[in-house]
């Protein structure tokens, strides 16, 4: 996993030209709405992406990770279905209701029967390098969807200035990335983690959340300022020294949230005496998100270290899918 991880920044640049190289034919008829269809390591890509986006298109995109697809979907819908295998099962449902809802499709996969559906059906197809756990995959697939909805006319290809200024953040933080994260993950060692963000960044929350739980094999969760200041915080009314938050956020956050959340670090160190602050470091969306990506990934595989565990091991995932192929 180290190595892939290692590897993080070069696989974004041999996205883009992916990305670039993609011949796609997309309709541009006026859509009204994206859906981006994905779970697991094939879909925090996803919700990353529309973070961004929803804040730059006029219309929405929504993520689902689910069989179904929402009842919205139709004619004027842009569904992208991302699989990084191309055989996980409810993307592979949920694009073939999409088709019976006549949307318009794109697949993005490594392979697998999602593009040999693809194939045989005439829909748009980008191939992704293969063999690799989803989640080390995670800068193919984003990158793609960036790519998709540029060539649907829907985003501006502004994002490509900002990823090349987050990977040169990368290679300048490279050692105080790797300090840090070994500094984090031992604090974190022996604890249930509570992962707080303010809103904004909650794809990249579920992205650090998803990685402890697979790579470093601990329980973690993941709330969003300000919603979980009108809910959860009330939650913090006994001791919980086994919880440990981990505050990310910007210096450039909005400033009633970062208000809130000095508010909910008052109410939270009264009942443990344990806390992170992880700074986003970049001055846009693209460059905070691969900072903080990278930083995160190697904080999993260092707790993963400290634990004695093998970061790429999901044997129980592994065996849910063996259950689940029973007939």
């Amino acid at each position: 996993m180290k190595n892939l991880i290692s590897n993080f920044p070069a696989q974004v640049s041999e996205a883009i030209q992916i990305g670039k190289n993609a011949s796609l034919t997309i309709h541009t008829h006026p859509y009204n709405k994206v859906v981006i269809s994905g779970l697991g390591g094939s879909g925090i890509g996803a919700s990353i992406v529309a973070d961004y986006a929803n804040d730059l298109m006029s219309i929405p995109l929504l993520v689902n990770k689910n069989y179904f697809i929402p009842r919205c979907v139709d004619t004027n819908t842009l569904f992208i279905a991302c699989s990084y295998s191309g055989n996980t099962e409810e993307t592979l449902q949920a694009v073939k209701l999409a088709k019976k809802s006549k949307a318009v499709i794109v697949c993005i996969c490594s392979g697998g029967e999602l593009a040999t559906y693809a194939k045989k059906n005439k829909l748009p197809l980008i191939l992704i390098p293969d063999g690799m756990p989803p989640r080390a995959c995670l800068g193919y697939s984003m990158i793609q969807l960036l790519y998709v909805l540029h060539s649907a006319k829907l985003l501006k290809a502004t994002f490509e200035k900002e990823i090349e200024q987050g990977l040169a953040l990368i290679a300048q933080e490279h050692k105080n990335i790797h300090k840090l994260a070994k500094e984090i993950a031992g604090k974190l060692l022996n604890h249930h983690i509570a992962i707080y963000t303010t809103v904004g960044y909650e794809g990249l929350a579920v992205r650090c959340r998803q990685q402890l739980n697979e790579n470093s094999k601990v329980l973690a969760w993941h709330n969003v300022i300000p919603e979980m200041t009108h809910n959860e915080i009330v939650g913090w009314k006994q001791a919980h020294p086994e919880v440990i938050p981990v505050y990310c956020y910007s210096k450039s956050d909005f400033d009633k949230n970062l208000k809130r959340l000095q508010y909910l670090k008052k109410v939270v160190k009264k009942f443990t005496p344990h806390s992170v602050d992880i700074l986003i470091k970049g001055d846009n969306y693209w460059q905070k998100t691969l900072y903080f990506i990278n930083l995160t990934d190697w904080i999993s595989v260092y707790l993963s270290d400290l634990n004695g565990n093998d970061a790429i091991e999901v044997k129980v995932i592994d065996g849910l899918k063996k259950e689940m192929s029973k007939k």
